[in-house]
């Protein structure tokens, strides 16, 4: 019996490595015999670098830029032997990083990732890749344009930082100074969402809220946004804020793809690089999960395009989560079967505390019934 971990990161808790750890040694402890194979994923966000590492060659660069909140702070990426860039924003400017009372949407900045780009062209690096998960920015991309050469300006001439708030005084934009360089690199983005910019399902009014906005604030930056990305399309000869996974990380995806980037599917990319596919065409069952399953868990998320690889080699596969939506019928029609690791009623910290004792206890009882049941359905067939 062979079963295939691919867990994503449990957020804030556990990293996807040691999701899968835990799994492996529940179901050991179960029975020795079963052969594992793990592959945790990630779907652009938090954790893409540490799930990468274990299937390339890199050198690890170190580099020091802004935050979120626009403070200094020493962050990593990778430089392949291809000499390709990885980046995980989710590094420089995650949403996880900002305590709950400093989350403010219009506080807080992309600057520092073209900071890493910059640093990425200095050191010769032919192409780039970008994971775009977990970020606490909502600027459209405005921090990161500004830090690759791009200048802006208020009504008073005054020049602008790149912080949210800043989108509503834009009124002069010159992409003169810009880095040229940045037009003859190859940029993929690995997207964990696939919104448009604005409107009703855009950046801003569907996953600002996260990121410490008010309804009314929201809105208004949604209605900004969109004034400057009209201006900035008009002088940079494109049109693309329509375009799905623009709305990724706060509008992120809307300013690399106006660089030319390519959006992805996150999980596709990552799943490729690790080659999920040969480990899950040979297996009897696979286990993912992630720190929290809903219907958004369908819109690109690392543990959907699992589900979607099992069942085209018919492999049954259980999602294994901190915890469920209410309604969880979307997801049932994807997975074999849908689990929390709660076995009561708790807090949410101390969910977290105790997430490698829930997993455990969760994966045991998971493998106690599917091999009971494949036991019986085999003694069954014997006996006809």
């Amino acid at each position: 019996m062979q079963v295939v971990l691919s867990p994503d990161s449990f957020k804030g808790s556990l990293e996807a490595s040691s999701v899968a750890d835990i799994m492996e040694k529940a179901i050991l402890d179960v029975d020795e015999n079963i052969k594992i194979v793990k592959k945790p994923m990630a779907d652009g966000g938090e954790g893409m670098i540490e799930v990468i590492k274990n299937s390339i060659n890199f050198e690890v660069i170190l580099i020091e830029c802004k935050d979120a909140l626009g403070d200094k702070k020493l962050v990593e990426y990778l430089i392949t032997d291809e000499k390709k860039a990885i980046i995980e924003l989710a590094n420089i400017s995650g949403l996880i990083q900002v305590p709950n009372e400093l989350r403010d949407p219009e506080n807080m900045t992309s600057y520092g990732l073209g900071e890493v780009i910059l640093d990425a062209l200095d050191k010769g690096c032919e192409s780039i890749l970008v994971g775009l998960g977990g970020s606490a920015s909502n600027d459209s991309g405005l921090g990161m344009m500004i830090a690759l050469g791009m200048k802006v300006y208020d009504e008073n001439n005054n020049v602008i930082e790149g912080f949210g708030k800043d989108l509503h005084h834009i009124e002069v934009i010159n992409v003169d100074d810009m880095d040229p360089r940045i037009n003859q690199v190859k940029i993929e983005v690995a997207c964990d969402v696939d919104n448009p910019l604005c409107g009703p399902n855009g950046a801003s009014r569907v996953y600002g809220f996260q990121k410490g906005g008010t309804k009314e604030q929201l809105y208004k930056l949604d209605s900004s946004i969109e004034k400057y990305s009209n201006k900035l399309e008009i002088i940079m000869g494109k049109s693309v804020s329509h375009e799905s996974g623009t709305g990724a990380a706060g509008g992120l995806g809307f300013g690399l793809r106006l660089l030319g980037a390519n959006l992805n599917s996150g999980a596709k990319i990552i799943g490729e690089t690790i080659s999920i596919e040969d480990s899950i065409c040979n297996a009897d069952l696979v286990i993912t999960g992630e720190g929290k399953s809903d219907v958004q868990t369908l819109q690109g998320k690392a543990p959907s395009y699992v589900a979607r690889l099992a069942k085209k080699y018919e492999v049954p596969v259980i999602l294994l989560s901190g915890s469920l939506d209410e309604n969880i019928e979307e997801l049932e029609k994807e997975f074999s079967g849908c689990f929390s690791i709660l076995n009561e009623p708790m807090m949410l910290e101390k969910c977290m505390t105790l997430a490698d004792k829930l997993l455990y206890n969760q994966t045991k009882q998971i493998i106690r019934f599917y091999k009971s049941t494949n036991n019986y359905f085999e003694n069954n067939r014997r006996c006809k």
